[in-house]
Parts: structure tokens; sequence; C-alpha cells
């Protein structure tokens, strides 16, 4: 396996994390740079890999999967270790509509092109992309804060998995853009606990090698 993934990308992050609960590792990472000469991820090398121009892509001896959420599963259904998603078919659309709430409601508002077409078309400068963030991010985490079990210790159960995967990444970004999340308890108290577990904290940022400030 072959892994392309940028440092601070919520999705490549979350693809970071599932390999480590799996405790397996691919056998080359590959960075693209987001930000560097308009973006490795729109350059022709990159593009024939992944014609949307995103990360992660992940390399297989089968071919290219691209979408976080789409190689999270594919590694859950051919990898060995703990199960990401829950077996029981309820539990496992519950996790998986968490997920996707994140995945697909939250993060791509706040993701990189977006910001730039903000500020582009629109004449947006730092503190009204930041605003906009804000407003998104609140409204969606507010609502994954209903979705948890009150009386667990991880989203849906006694261990971390998809949710968690989706939910630490997310969480950070609220802080990046300046979001109080101090009314979110369960969601809160879930990260921290995520985070003081070696699967999670070697998936941060700032533990990659291409790491920047």
């Amino acid at each position: 396996m072959i892994f392309h993934g940028y440092f601070r990308s919520s999705a490549a992050w979350r693809c970071r994390i599932a390999f480590n609960l799996k405790e397996i590792s691919p056998e080359q990472t590959r960075f693209v740079h987001l930000r560097r000469g308009g973006g490795e991820q729109n350059q022709p090398a990159y593009r024939a890999i992944n014609p949307q121009g995103l990360v992660p892509a992940l390399e297989t001896e089968a071919g290219v999967l691209t979408q976080s959420l789409a190689i999270i599963e594919w590694l859950d259904e051919t990898q060995p270790g703990p199960r990401l998603v829950p077996e029981d078919a309820f539990q496992r659309a519950r996790v998986r509509g968490f997920a996707q709430a994140i995945a697909c409601d939250i993060h791509p508002l706040h993701n990189l092109r977006v910001l730039g077409y903000l500020g582009q078309h629109f004449g947006q400068d730092q503190a009204g992309k930041d605003a906009w963030c804000r407003h998104w991010i609140a409204a969606g985490l507010e609502a994954c804060e209903a979705m948890v079990s009150p009386d667990s210790p991880f989203c849906f159960g006694d261990q971390p998995g998809l949710a968690e995967i989706c939910l630490v990444p997310q969480m950070a970004s609220a802080g990046r853009f300046g979001l109080d999340t101090g009314h979110l308890p369960r969601l809160t108290a879930i990260t921290a606990r995520c985070n003081g577990l070696d699967a999670f904290a070697l998936a941060a940022p700032a533990r990659q090698p291409d790491f920047e400030e």
C-alpha cells in the first residue's frame, strides 16, 4: 500500500488513526502539500492517481482507493485487528450516520478549496472565513453531541472506531478556527479519552514527518 496524505488534512488524519488502530502501516507514505505551488494535489501527476485532486488516496494491489470513509471501511473488511465498524446492522448504521454527519456535512464546508472560493469570489478575508467555519462546525457538532450514547466511554460503545476516527480531527479543526467547544461535554470527554491512546496521539498532525507550523 502507498498512502498519499497531508499532515493537516482531516481526511488523511482519519486514515492514519485507522492504520494505527489496526496496527498496520502502508509500505510507503507520500506527502501531497496542499498549499505549495498552487497545491500539489492539482498537479497532473497526482490527478492521475486521484482525479478529484483530494487527499487521501491509497494505492493497493487492486488499484487506487479514494475518500477516507471508503478507505477505512476497506481496511476494516480486509485487514486484521479490532473492528472499526460494528458487526450489528443497527449499530453499524448509527456509527456510519455519525461519521457521515462529520465527513459529509461538516468537514466539506471548511476545507481548503471552499475557503479559497469564499475569498476569491465573495471577498471574504480570514476573519470572515473563520466566522463561516465556526458557524457550520458548531451547528454540526451540536447535532453530533445529541447523537452519541450518554452512558458509554466512547461514542457508541466501549472501544473507539469509525465514529471517533472522524470526531477527533473535527474537534481539532474546531479549535483551529477558534470555536469554543465547552458546551459539548460528551464530545470533549470522548476526544480527550481518544487522545490519550497511542493510536490517536501518533496520528496527530504534529507527529507527522511533513508537519509545518
